[in-house]
C-alpha cells in the first residue's frame, strides 16, 4: 500500500527540467535523456516540469512513468519562446476547482478574489475601502517602477515592453529575457495550478483563455523574480540570453522558495481555509469503471 505521506510534495520540488535535440525514454522508475555526448538519468519523484524543445522524441513509456509521479509535460518551442502543449498532473479530485468555479461566477465574489490579488503585492495596504480602480492604478504604477529601477540598476536600456513572436531574432535583449524568464514563470504556475486541482482557464484578472489564471499567478511573482532576472542577465551580455536566463531562473526560484509559496498563496487568495472534501460535497469513487455505467 501506498504512503500518501512518502510523495513528494509540490513544495519540496525540483522547478523544472528543459531538453531540446535528445531522446526521452524511462530507465527503471525515472527517464533519461540520450544525446550525442551521452545519457544523462533524470529522477523524476521530485520533479515539478520537464520542458521540451525542439528535436525531442519522448517515448509512451517515459510519458507515462512522468505522468504517474505528477510531472507536468510542456512540449515548448526555440529558447521556450512559444508552447504547443501540456500535459495534464496527478490530481484526481475536485474541491479546488468547486471553489475556484463559485467564485469566478459570482459578479461580488469575483471582484473580493481580484481586490486580493491585487492587494497581495501591497502588504502595506489595510485599508478595506480601496477600490479596485485606485489598485489597478497602483498596480500599474509598482510594474512601471519596477522596470525603472532595474532598468537602472543593471543599466539597460528600456523602451517598453514590445516583442513580435514571429519575428523572436528581430526583437531586443531585455524582451527576449523578459519573454524568456516569464515563459519559465508560467510553466512553473501551471503546473502547481494543476498539481493543486484548480483550473489554468478560471482566471479572474485575466479572462477568455485557457491559461488565464496561470498569467493571474505568475503576475503575482514578477516583479520580484522574472523583471530584475531579465534585466541583470542582459546587464552582464546580451550573448546567449535564453539560456542563461534559464540557469538564472532556476536558481532564483529555488532561492525564494517559489514552490513551496505558490499553493499556499492560492490557497490565501481564493480564502480556502479547510479544503477538506466533506466542504464540497464530494462523493465517494465508484470501486469499478463499469459502476460508471
Amino acid at each position: 500500500m501506498i504512503n500518501f505521506h512518502e510523495i513528494p510534495k509540490l513544495r519540496d520540488s525540483l522547478s523544472y527540467l528543459f531538453i531540446q535535440y535528445a531522446i526521452v525514454d524511462r530507465k527503471d522508475n525515472a527517464i533519461e535523456f540520450i544525446q550525442e555526448d551521452g545519457r544523462v538519468m533524470v529522477p523524476i519523484a521530485a520533479l515539478c516540469v520537464l520542458m521540451l524543445g525542439p528535436g525531442t522524441s519522448i517515448s509512451h513509456a517515459a510519458v507515462k512513468v512522468l505522468a504517474e509521479n505528477g510531472v507536468t509535460i510542456l512540449w515548448v518551442g526555440e529558447d521556450v519562446t512559444r508552447c504547443y502543449a501540456q500535459g495534464l498532473g496527478e490530481t484526481r479530485k475536485a474541491y479546488h476547482l468547486l471553489r475556484q468555479a463559485e467564485l469566478v461566477s459570482d459578479t461580488s465574489l469575483r471582484e473580493r478574489v481580484v481586490k486580493n490579488m491585487y492587494r497581495f503585492r501591497f502588504s502595506d495596504i489595510a485599508d478595506a475601502n480601496v477600490s479596485l480602480q485606485q489598485l489597478r492604478g497602483m498596480e500599474g504604477a509598482r510594474v512601471k517602477n519596477a522596470y525603472s529601477l532595474a532598468s537602472k540598476k543593471y543599466n539597460v536600456h528600456w523602451h517598453g515592453r514590445n516583442y513580435n513572436r514571429g519575428e523572436w531574432d528581430y526583437a531586443d535583449p531585455i524582451n527576449r529575457a523578459l519573454s524568456a524568464a516569464n515563459a519559465l514563470l508560467n510553466g512553473i504556475c501551471h503546473a502547481a495550478i494543476v498539481s493543486g486541482g484548480y483550473s489554468t482557464a478560471l482566471g479572474f484578472i485575466h479572462t477568455g483563455k485557457q491559461l488565464s489564471f496561470v498569467y493571474d499567478i505568475a503576475d503575482l511573482y514578477k516583479a520580484e523574480l522574472t523583471i530584475p532576472t531579465a534585466f541583470e542577465i542582459v546587464g552582464q551580455s546580451s550573448q546567449d540570453i535564453e539560456k542563461r536566463v534559464r540557469e538564472k531562473c532556476r536558481e532564483r526560484f529555488r532561492e525564494s522558495r517559489l514552490l513551496q509559496k505558490i499553493l499556499p498563496d492560492i490557497d490565501h487568495l481564493l480564502e480556502i481555509d479547510d479544503p477538506s472534501e466533506e466542504n464540497f460535497g464530494v462523493e465517494p469513487e465508484p470501486e469499478l469503471w463499469e459502476e460508471l455505467y
